[in-house]
């Protein structure tokens, strides 16, 4: 049988376990960006802020949608994850379709003259990061599971909703954890 860990790599979602009680990560769905030795690298995709892209990064004035919290680490710094990596220079394809990063000039180019469309692209601040074997470590707490990525997923605005139908989607026991309780110990 495979072990979860071994099955995550770079496009893959790690989804926090029903057990996972810490706030930063309570019931989130991350999409993975960099898995190797050295350490591992996503996103949280369902917990977007309050603001809009436009009202938080320069150049990107033409950009109404929401900014989200990709994670606690480096805060202050900007991210992407787009569909176009045939038009950005610098894009690292995480799956089929699907890019991270890339030159944010021609990034703001290409939405501002209308050429890309905001819906093709997610903006995060900060990360979510662990060192080499710490994320190891939190799967054999088991803290994790992982699951299929796709562009609808990453892409989705339905925010409250995605934890619970992502862990649904796995099947068997998962469809009885999607459905419990914040605070099982309460029920």
């Amino acid at each position: 049988m495979v072990n979860e860990f071994d099955k995550l790599k770079a496009g893959k979602l790690l989804l926090a376990s029903a057990n996972m009680l810490e706030s930063t990560f309570k019931r989130t769905v991350l999409v993975m960006c960099e898995h190797n030795e050295r350490g591992s690298l996503g996103f949280i995709l369902n917990r977007p802020m309050e603001f809009k892209v436009c009202e938080a990064i320069a150049g990107f004035e033409e950009v109404e949608e929401r900014l989200h919290r990709g994670g606690p680490v480096e805060s202050d710094t900007v991210h992407f994850l787009h569909s176009r990596g045939d038009l950005i220079d610098g894009s690292l394809e995480i799956l089929p379709g699907i890019f991270w990063g890339g030159d944010k000039n021609e990034l703001s180019y290409l939405l501002n003259t209308g050429v890309m469309m905001p819906s093709e692209i997610r903006f995060f601040l900060g990360y979510a990061g662990w060192s080499a074997g710490q994320l190891q470590a939190e799967f054999e707490e088991g803290a994790w599971y992982t699951a299929r990525a796709s562009k609808e997923i990453i892409f989705s605005d339905a925010y409250e909703r995605m934890w619970g139908r992502t862990v649904r989607s796995k099947g068997g026991e998962y469809q009885l954890v999607a459905n419990s309780p914040d605070l099982p110990g309460l029920n």
